[in-house]
C-alpha cells in the first residue's frame, strides 16, 4: 500500500486545504518479507505555506502525521486527510490495488490570512470532506525491486455546507530508494473543483468588493483548478528504510489555472504560482 502513505504531505497535515490532497511522492518500499507486519510511523516538522489558496504571502506552521498497519489494514494522514485502505494485497506479482475511504478538514480561509484585502472579504467556515480514494501501484519497475510506480485519484465533497462542492485529484508517483538509508521520490498531479468550490474560495461579491476595493468576480466557474509538481527526500539517521528515525525534505510548486487563476484573490492580491516546503523528522515503528 506504497501510494496511500505518502510523506509529501503527510508532512504538511496542520495545513490549509492548499492543493496537496493527492499530490504526493510515494514512501519508501517495504522490504519483502516484511510488508505483512503491523507497524506505525509518526513525524513532526515545520513547513511553509501559501497563507490561503491563491496567497503569495508565506506563513510557517507546525506539522505532523501519523500512519500504519494493523492486521493488514493500512492508514494514514496526508496532509489534513485522514483515511483508510480496506483492500489487503498479497500479490507476488508487485501490483497493488488501493482503495478505501477519505475525511478532510479544509482549512482553506478559516485563519492566518496575511493580505489585508482578502482578510476583508471575510474567513470561511472549517469544510468538513468526506469521499474515497482509488489506486494501482507496482513495485519493482525501473531501478530495484523496491522502486514504485503508481497512480491514484482521491475524491471529496463538502458534507458541512460550507461549499456545497467537490474535488478531484489523479496523482502519478514514482519513487525509490538510494539504498538501505535514503530514498527520493516525486509526483505529478492535478484537482479539478466544482463550481460551489470556486465561488467560496475564489469569488468576489459586491459588497466584498466594495470591503476589500478588489474587483468584483461573483461567479468564477469550476473546472481544473490547479496542477502540482512535488519531489520527497528521505535519510535515516537512525536504523533503515524498514524502521528507526529519519530526516524527511519535501518541496511542491503549484500553479493555479482558469478562473481559479483569474480571480483577484489570485491575479491582484496573490499569485498564480504556489510554493510549499517542509522538513520534518519521523520514526517508524
Amino acid at each position: 500500500m506504497l501510494l496511500f502513505r505518502a510523506l509529501i504531505a503527510a508532512l504538511l497535515v496542520s495545513a490549509p486545504a492548499a492543493g496537496l490532497h493527492a499530490q504526493d511522492a510515494p514512501e519508501p518500499a517495504e522490504r519483502k518479507g516484511d510488508s505483512e507486519r503491523d507497524t506505525i510511523s509518526i513525524g513532526a516538522g515545520v513547513a511553509v505555506i501559501p497563507s490561503y489558496e491563491g496567497s503569495d504571502d508565506y506563513i510557517p506552521i507546525p506539522a505532523g502525521a501519523i500512519r500504519g498497519r494493523v492486521a493488514g489494514f493500512n492508514f494514514a494522514s496526508r496532509g489534513t486527510i485522514l483515511g483508510v485502505d480496506v483492500v489487503r494485497d498479497r500479490s507476488s506479482t508487485g501490483f497493488d490495488i488501493q482503495l478505501g475511504p477519505v475525511i478532510n478538514f479544509n482549512f482553506n480561509r478559516v485563519g492566518r490570512i496575511v493580505d489585508p484585502q482578502v482578510r476583508a472579504l471575510g474567513l470561511r467556515r472549517l469544510a468538513f470532506e468526506a469521499g474515497g480514494f482509488f489506486g494501482v501501484a507496482k513495485t519493482g519497475v525501473f531501478t530495484s525491486a523496491y522502486d514504485t510506480l503508481g497512480a491514484s485519484v482521491t475524491v471529496l465533497a463538502d458534507i458541512t455546507g460550507v461549499h456545497q462542492s467537490y474535488t478531484i485529484s489523479p496523482a502519478i508517483n514514482y519513487g525509490t530508494p538510494l539504498s538501505r538509508r535514503a530514498y527520493v521520490g516525486i509526483s505529478l498531479a492535478g484537482t479539478w473543483a466544482g463550481d460551489g468550490y470556486a465561488r467560496t474560495y475564489f469569488g468576489v461579491d459586491p459588497a466584498g468588493a466594495v470591503r476589500s476595493n478588489l474587483p468584483q468576480f461573483a461567479n468564477p466557474r469550476g473546472g481544473f483548478k490547479n496542477y502540482t509538481v512535488g519531489a520527497l527526500g528521505n535519510y535515516m539517521l537512525r536504523g533503515d528504510l524498514e524502521r528507526g528515525l529519519g530526516l524527511y525534505l519535501v518541496g511542491a510548486y503549484s500553479q493555479y489555472q482558469g478562473d481559479f487563476a483569474r480571480s483577484p484573490v489570485v491575479s491582484v492580491a496573490g499569485s498564480r504560482n504556489q510554493f510549499y516546503g517542509a522538513i520534518g523528522l519521523g520514526y517508524t515503528f
